[in-house]
């Protein structure tokens, strides 16, 4: 089964090359080849050199993955996070750093981030003493992006320690990806509890200190690094209707089945008005669905320390029996046959990580 519609069709979006700084000599430092990997994802080196360039977002995130498989480690992402320095991100990063305080600089960079990186949901939102720097990206046709989650968040993490210093309290962290081997190196890389197949992928911290000064503050260089980003990044690219379906599908689908009514409610839409639109474009909600759930079936088929009990409940399946019978209607076999034909060692039922935060609310 094919994608939506709209995934082949949509806009193309980009991300500033800031975020690739230092890619490079990392790559090779985990023992790949970088024009190897670059080159997979579409890459000439010379196109990441200016860190204020656009380049498209899906390479960016393919040159991740390619990163990770070929130097076999899996952790890529989340190692490649965890060094990389605010000022290194470029316009945003020197905006958050330039901000008078610490909440002003939080906020700004969160309003900023989709000049950034286009098809991208930031938002800095407030949970009682607490607040959580949420990501995640909504272009439906990057599909892999674990390892962009994990490097972004290690970024994020980074700022906030610039920023806060010894009173960064880091609660939790979400992942809205599978909890994948060897979790344990998440938790320890963030110093806080880990949760995986979340709706977004967030740092959760205790809003204290956001009184305090920013390490660079300048209010009339924070002005113009907003100016500048608005000028260079533009707006986030426009969102078609068929994308933004797939995009609140797949961030449902860990939590049950995604009824009509929540996307709907969304977007914006009355649910009338939501079904009549996917009419025009000749398909139906419960087609979305079964699309998304195809596409995300081979992924985490792929992976082979997921159960199939697991893989079911990430689809939003309530039992292996629904998903088994979903499989055989859109792949024409079992998921077991399914994960044999993709090459993936079929594993016992196992639990990694900790549970979702959305199974958990």
């Amino acid at each position: 089964m094919g994608l939506p519609a709209a995934a082949s069709g949509s806009t193309s979006c980009h991300v500033l090359a800031a975020a690739a700084s230092g890619v490079t000599a990392f790559i090779r430092g985990a023992g790949a080849d970088p024009d190897l990997v670059l080159g997979e994802a579409g890459f000439d080196p010379r196109d990441l050199e200016d860190p204020r360039a656009t380049v498209p977002l899906a390479r960016y995130v393919a040159m991740m993955e390619r990163a990770a498989a070929r130097s076999g480690d899996s952790h890529f992402g989340l190692r490649f996070g965890q060094q990389f320095q605010p000022e290194a991100l470029g316009l945003i990063g020197e905006l958050a750093l330039a901000a008078p305080d610490v909440g002003t600089g939080l906020a700004a960079f969160a309003r900023h981030f989709i000049q950034h990186q286009q098809n991208t949901e930031t938002r800095l939102a407030r949970e009682g003493r607490s607040l959580r720097l949420e990501y995640r990206i909504v272009d439906p046709r990057i599909w892999s992006r674990r390892q962009d989650a994990e490097l972004t968040m290690g970024m994020f993490a980074n700022l906030l320690r610039r920023a806060l210093g010894g009173a960064l309290e880091i609660e939790e962290v979400w992942f809205e990806h599978p909890a994948p081997e060897q979790a344990q190196a998440h938790a320890a890389a963030f110093g806080a509890p880990v949760f995986f197949a979340a709706p977004a992928n967030a740092i959760s911290f205790r809003a204290a200190g956001l009184e305090r000064p920013m390490p660079a503050r300048d209010p009339a260089r924070f002005a113009a690094l907003a100016e500048e980003l608005r000028r260079i990044g533009g707006g986030g690219a426009p969102r078609d209707l068929l994308g933004a379906v797939t995009s609140e599908i797949r961030r449902l689908l860990p939590e049950g089945p995604a009824g009509i009514d929540r996307v709907a409610a969304s977007l914006g839409l009355p649910r009338w008005t939501l079904q009549r639109r996917l009419a025009e474009h000749g398909i139906t909600y419960s087609e979305c669905i079964d699309q998304v759930r195809a596409r995300l079936a081979l992924m985490y088929l792929a992976e082979p320390h997921l159960s199939i009990a697991a893989v079911a409940e990430l689809l939003g399946y309530s039992e292996v029996s629904a998903f088994s019978r979903a499989c055989r209607r859109l792949h024409g076999a079992s998921p077991e046959t399914v994960r044999r034909k993709l090459g993936a060692r079929a594993m016992p039922d196992s639990t990694t990580g900790r549970e979702s935060p959305a199974h958990t609310a």
